[in-house]
């Protein structure tokens, strides 16, 4: 993608924040809520969550009669659309999240039921140990691919081995898909026994005899992992915002006057006690660029209007100087359409879209003194240089010329599509019409060269450039090669990282308020690290940038944290305690905050970014490798 977002704080008077501080919070915001409330009761709910996704469409029928109602009359039109497009997404999310956890459970619960020690399969099979490892081998051969014969190098032996570890691990993977396949298609307990036991085994023969402990071990993971996935499918349908905690002190009142029937009424009731309320309403998102008007005031700075407020209703912009570019642009781009008497297209705005929102102030007052509003502006790189430019022109023009030729294509056509047609041959003329932009080479890399970027928790970050065609890597960057003499900089957020989990230790004890952030330390390292690695990229000129996909990997530490807890001890306060000691000790990392620096870096330099399934064993190094090796693949295949 290249669209990246920034913002900016807006500053307006006070009877102007308190108008819009009511729209959002008073009526737009519970017009949200019950918008939630009322697609969760549909009774096509359930088959929705089954598919991973819902209708959009429903979403705004149900808010038609409410734009009567009441409690939620009043609002601008774009408030109304926004609260349908707020909903679609949060239940859009939802949704494919539960689709998710849903297919990861079964494919775990199918995993469990194959799970058995060796002797459990000798006793299902009817057979010996060594017999059920002759026919595990006869399987094996019978599935697995033959490997191509290649002679042997002395003096590059070590080099090789790796190669072949490499490769033998991807053709592991292919060959565990093959065999689940085959389990699931055989009837013959013998064969499927066979399965199982190679399967648990890493698709090898394993001629030692096995460890029950760790069987055990593994098993009990694997339970762990079902449970937790079984109480996320549980949750409860998104409720929204409640700024008002009624439904906290409905709790509060309830757990008062009544003792719980059982164990999960219990923690439902602690749940809701001990979960922070929000105090800022739902942003309201304006999805087209020309609901913005841009303007200067008499002091020079940069303001702005949006449809649907009063036109007296006006915000200046206040933003970092890296930003203020930005800005002028999209007053740049306005003034030119006006004076050109609209003979330039709109869809050629550097500004894609918008959102107001509400920051949490930290002062004590009324909310719309005490809290900041935000605006976040969705902008296309492409769209700043002259070369980018022609290429989105490009883009839609070709788009609109097929929309024409599918709709002529229908025969006789009534009046309202020959009235969309004249807009779109108006639309295409427009978009001929380019905005004058500086000039700028377009960023052109070698497609087989791949930088690799792998994740983990004793070093955050590695770094390998990888030729794709010959799977030779050019270079290896650490994490102390990345931030160079900035590199003091990791172990002072790991201190303070440190110090702000001790800190909030004492003031939970303390029951006293225990939320201490970072600042923007821990982004600001992050930016360091982004804007290195595309570094790397240009100066190698790498077509693309690789970074690992996160899946479940907050899933996967947890299950294997409480499994070493269990082995610990049968006590539960033994177990927490030793989970609370282990997570102290493994350092914690920003991944998804981190990944998107990298991804926002890259967009500006217009480097393409491509994403694949990180190793689970190896160096950092080899992972890297991997990652980049195993994109190039995939981009083949594709």
């Amino acid at each position: 993608m290249s669209q990246i977002t920034i913002q900016c704080r807006l500053v307006a008077s006070e009877t102007t924040r308190h108008q819009l501080w009511k729209l959002m919070a008073q009526l737009n915001t519970p017009l949200i809520n019950e918008l939630l409330v009322q697609v969760a009761q549909q009774p096509e709910f359930e088959t929705w969550r089954q598919k991973g996704k819902h209708p959009t469409g429903i979403v705004k029928e149900l808010c038609q009669p409410l734009k009567t109602d009441p409690r939620f009359i009043g609002q601008p039109g774009r408030f109304y659309t926004s609260a349908i497009a707020t909903v679609n997404y949060i239940y859009k999310s939802w949704l494919a999240l539960m689709k998710r956890s849903q297919s990861q459970l079964e494919g775990k619960m199918r995993w469990l039921e194959m799970l058995k020690s060796d002797t459990e399969l000798v006793e299902i099979s009817g057979v010996t140990l060594e017999s059920l490892r002759t026919k595990a081998a006869e399987t094996l051969a019978q599935f697995a691919p033959q490997p191509d014969t290649v002679e042997p190098q002395p003096a590059k032996g070590k080099k090789n081995k790796k190669i072949k570890k490499s490769e033998k691990s991807d053709s592991d993977r292919s060959i565990s898909q093959i065999l689940f396949e085959a389990y699931r298609d055989t009837e013959d307990n013998l064969t499927r026994c066979a399965i199982s036991y190679l399967l648990k085994n890493g698709c090898k023969i394993n001629n030692k005899e096995e460890d029950s402990e760790k069987f055990a071990k593994r098993r009990r993971k694997l339970e762990i992992q079902i449970e937790r996935l079984r109480e996320q499918l549980e949750a409860r349908v998104p409720k929204g915002r409640d700024l008002t905690d009624a439904k906290w002190l409905e709790t509060l009142l309830l757990a008062t006057n009544n003792a719980p029937e059982n164990e999960a009424e219990a923690k439902f009731w602690q749940d809701r006690l001990l979960k922070k309320s929000s105090t800022v309403p739902f942003p309201v998102a304006y999805e087209t660029n020309e609901d913005m008007t841009w303007f200067k005031n008499k002091l020079g700075r940069i303001c702005v209007k949006f449809n649907g407020l009063s036109k007296k209703h006006s915000f200046q912009v206040y933003c970092d100087s890296r930003h203020l570019h930005w800005f002028q642009r999209f007053l740049e781009d306005q003034q030119i359409k006006h004076n050109s008497k609209k003979q330039h297209s709109s869809g050629l705005f550097t500004l894609r879209s918008g959102r107001i929102a509400w920051q949490q102030g930290e002062s004590k007052g009324d909310p719309w003194k005490v809290n900041h509003l935000i605006l976040y502006c969705s902008v296309d790189t492409r769209l700043w240089t002259t070369e980018g430019t022609n290429l989105v022109r490009e883009e839609k023009a070709e788009e609109i010329a097929k929309t024409i030729t599918k709709t002529k294509a229908k025969g006789e056509l009534n009046d309202k599509q020959q009235a969309y047609i004249k807009r779109k041959n108006s639309s295409l003329a427009r978009i001929d019409n380019p905005f004058p932009r500086p000039s700028k080479p377009l960023y052109k890399g070698q497609s087989h060269i791949l930088v690799g970027v792998s994740l983990g928790l004793e070093k955050p970050t590695t770094v390998a450039v990888v030729d794709g065609t010959t799977s030779k890597v050019m270079t290896y960057r650490s994490i102390k090669q990345l931030l160079g003499d900035n590199y003091k900089l990791l172990n002072r957020q790991r201190q303070q990282k440190h110090l702000l989990s001790h800190q909030r230790q004492i003031a939970q004890m303390l029951s006293a308020p225990n939320e201490f952030g970072e600042s923007e330390f821990g982004q600001y390292v992050d930016r360091l690290l982004a804007k290195e690695i595309v570094a790397i990229a240009q100066t190698y000129k790498a077509g693309s940038i690789v970074l690992p996909k996160l899946g479940d990997m907050r899933e996967q530490l947890q299950s294997e944290i409480q499994a070493k807890a269990e082995q610990k001890s049968d006590l539960i306060e033994v177990q927490q305690k030793y989970a609370k000691q282990y997570r102290v000790s493994v350092h914690q990392w920003s991944y998804g905050r981190l990944i998107a620096n990298i991804r926002s870096s890259a967009a500006k330099a217009g480097i393409v970014i491509e994403e694949s399934k990180q190793p689970i064993r190896g160096s950092p190094q080899e992972k890297a490798k991997e990652l980049a090796i195993s994109a190039y693949h995939s981009r083949k295949r594709n």
